[in-house]
């Protein structure tokens, strides 16, 4: 159930409606636009009125949503949801570029790191510090001391942190060290994980499952939203195909069908998407003029002898010029980068 406030109505008569809704059953979410409150109800009651919340003091209108992701719909928030992250906006009118490699190796690599990407103009590092590889015996991060090193690369460089958490029992310690905690496509449909995430309050990066549709994405965003966190970004990282050329199919409608679909920000992984380092910028412009809110992109000092991931990880100066290009697109369409 969504129910639209009237412009400038009271506290009084938004918390009678939301007193009402939880009275018959509904769970209600909070959301305040620029000029109204929509109050998104969650409940059992397939038979309910509408017309019996649309009689109340200070309701503009009251519509049943008939999707089954109701608070990540477009219609729960229909002018967007921005996070802001200190003087960082996802989801605004910058394209933000988080930038790092597959997984942290040492010191040196990563404050190398976070000196070509902030000077190039990224926003976030990204690195992972537990890594889900699909070989037991391939290189799986450095944990703790991985989320230390990039912290504090991190700081000294003016950067945010985004990082993978691959289990419910790592959450206190990527809270403690990241600024964004990263779901894997190997997680996405990890539901107990994602309950749990939905009662931190750090933004969340969730990336779209290696076979999943965009309605199965959505209703696992659904998942961290129900549990009171509304600070969601959604990842295109690719999905698999019976295409062989590319690691994965990178599908880049799934941008602007989000957009239409979703208020929460899109964000673009052209490095796993594609699994080769050629077609990182190409893929990076393509997903930009497609809409991408921001671009994940994997990046080593030396790719060639990165512990994980090479083949798809850019170099400081590929990186360098894919800003550079990605600007002028962003410009094209009356954005920024």
């Amino acid at each position: 159930m969504l129910v639209v406030m009237e412009e400038g109505a009271p506290e009084a008569q938004i918390e009678a409606v939301i007193n009402r809704l939880v009275d018959m059953g509904f769970t209600v979410h909070r959301s305040t636009g620029v000029r109204h409150t929509v109050l998104g109800g969650v409940g059992p009651l397939d038979d309910f009125d509408p017309a019996t919340l649309e009689v109340m003091e200070g309701v503009k209108e009251c519509h049943r949503i008939v999707s089954a992701y109701k608070l990540a719909s477009r219609h729960f928030k229909p002018a967007g949801t921005v996070i802001r992250i200190g003087k960082v906006e996802i989801g605004g009118q910058e394209v933000i570029a988080m930038a790092g490699p597959c997984s942290v190796e040492s010191e040196e690599q990563i404050e190398a790191c976070a000196e070509i990407v902030a000077t190039a103009g990224a926003k976030v590092i990204r690195g992972g510090a537990f890594k889900p590889r699909s070989s037991p015996y391939s290189f799986a991060g450095l944990g703790e001391a991985g989320l230390r090193i990039m912290r504090d690369a991190a700081n000294r460089h003016d950067l945010l942190v985004v990082s993978e958490v691959m289990d419910q029992v790592q959450i206190p310690l990527l809270v403690e060290y990241a600024d964004i905690l990263q779901v894997g496509a190997r997680n996405m449909q990890n539901f107990n994980l994602l309950r749990e995430l939905g009662k931190v309050r750090k933004p969340v990066l969730l990336k779209r499952g290696i076979a999943a549709t965009i309605e199965e994405l959505l209703l696992s965003a659904e998942y961290i939203l129900s549990g009171g966190n509304y600070e969601v970004m959604l990842c295109e990282r690719g999905i698999r195909t019976f295409e062989t050329s590319t690691r994965n199919t990178m599908d880049l409608a799934a941008i602007p069908v989000l957009r239409r679909l979703t208020h929460l920000p899109v964000i673009a992984d052209p490095s796993h998407g594609t699994g080769k380092r050629d077609y990182v910028l190409p893929m990076s412009r393509a997903a930009v003029a497609a809409g991408a809110d921001g671009l994940l992109v994997e990046v080593h000092p030396d790719p060639d002898r990165a512990l994980s991931d090479g083949a798809q990880t850019l170099g400081p100066q590929q990186f360098t010029e894919l800003m550079k290009q990605v600007r002028a697109i962003a410009g094209a369409i009356g954005r920024a980068a």
